[in-house]
């Protein structure tokens, strides 16, 4: 069924494609009957698949990826599509309209997308008012970001804001500082800034009464010495976990034709090419730091086995993003009933 759907909506640009998608879900899911029959066919329950990680039930390990319901307007019918959690965002405190169209590619031959839409977003306040009356059931993430105006001394007072506005309405928090498509976005990434964010964060956390998980997403990019930082910003300032990873800004071993990708230019690329470097990535900060703290592993999920090698690798969660878009809900339940037999 999803292969036909697919077969059509590929049909148009990337960009149209996701709307019309989101706007489809949403008029079939106003008929109850239809929403029912949906989360039958493909929604997987079962108590062995319950993670606690953080301090959080979540009800399957399969979430997710912050990019896809970038406004919280879809957290709903994501969820009846079976996933255990949903990372909304990126979110930054004011309003914008992203980089210039187009920005969202597809690679076929690759199962891969290049993205540069550089955090496009209807805002904190917008947002806020989504999560105001959403259902307790429904596990939200919420990944923050600075504004693509806000020079990096300042990204501090960014990420504050979103903490703030965001805290009373999503269940754990993601510092993305990771992504490729803002200017000089992973030059906070580098070891000092980095620390007085996620430090900032933390002390603002204890200080509410109510403490919410905060974790760091990093780039694929990083080099061993750079991973080996990251392992000690997360035990110096005690954040919560990892989220690894981000889209690459890497076009090796693609099949794509040399000329299509220099046509497309800058923007991180995201799917199956991503799957082997996110894991090794996971590994290496699962050995180094002796499992000492959450890794939620993200990149080229496309099959019920690249989820298993995330997992085998050290991730205790796992998201889905351009695997969700190339095979849509039926790899959730997939991956769902593959954990099952695994018991």
């Amino acid at each position: 069924m999803y292969k036909v759907f697919k077969f059509f909506i590929f049909l148009f640009k990337p960009e149209r494609a996701h709307h019309i998608s989101f706007w489809l879900l949403k008029q079939l899911f106003r008929f109850r009957w239809i929403k029912k029959i949906f989360k039958r066919s493909v929604v997987v329950e079962n108590n062995s698949l319950s993670r606690n990680i953080f301090g959080i039930e979540f009800p399957n390990p399969v979430g997710l990826a912050a990019g896809l319901d970038k406004n919280a307007t879809m957290y709903r019918e994501m969820s009846a599509c079976g996933f255990g959690f949903i990372e909304i965002g990126t979110v930054t405190p004011k309003p914008q309209l992203g980089n210039d169209k187009p920005r969202l590619f597809r690679l076929k031959k690759d199962q891969a997308i290049i993205n540069r839409m550089g955090f496009n977003n209807d805002g904190v306040e917008a947002v806020v008012e989504r999560l105001k009356n959403r259902p307790k059931d429904i596990i939200i993430g919420g990944n923050i970001g600075k504004n693509k105006t806000t020079p990096n001394e300042n990204a501090i007072d960014d990420y504050i804001i979103c903490f703030d506005a965001l805290h009373p309405y999503v269940d754990y928090f993601v510092v993305n500082v990771s992504s490729p498509n803002t200017p000089n976005l992973r030059d906070l990434q580098e070891k000092e800034p980095l620390k007085l964010i996620l430090s900032t964060l933390i002390g603002k956390n204890n200080n509410d009464g109510i403490n919410k998980p905060i974790l760091l997403k990093i780039a694929p990019d990083l080099s061993d010495y750079q991973l080996n930082d990251i392992i000690e910003i997360v035990q110096e300032t005690g954040i919560h976990g990892v989220i690894a990873t981000n889209t690459t800004i890497s076009r090796e071993g693609l099949i794509t034709d040399l000329k299509t990708i220099e046509s497309i230019g800058m923007g991180g690329l995201s799917g199956k090419p991503l799957t082997k470097r996110s894991t090794e990535v996971i590994k290496y900060l699962h050995e180094k730091s002796n499992g000492t703290f959450p890794i939620i592993g993200v990149g080229g999920i496309h099959s019920e086995a690249d989820a298993m090698e995330k997992m085998a690798a050290g991730a205790s969660l796992i998201q889905l993003y351009t695997g969700f878009i190339y095979e849509g809900p039926g790899l959730i339940k997939r991956i769902n009933k593959a954990l099952i037999n695994k018991q």
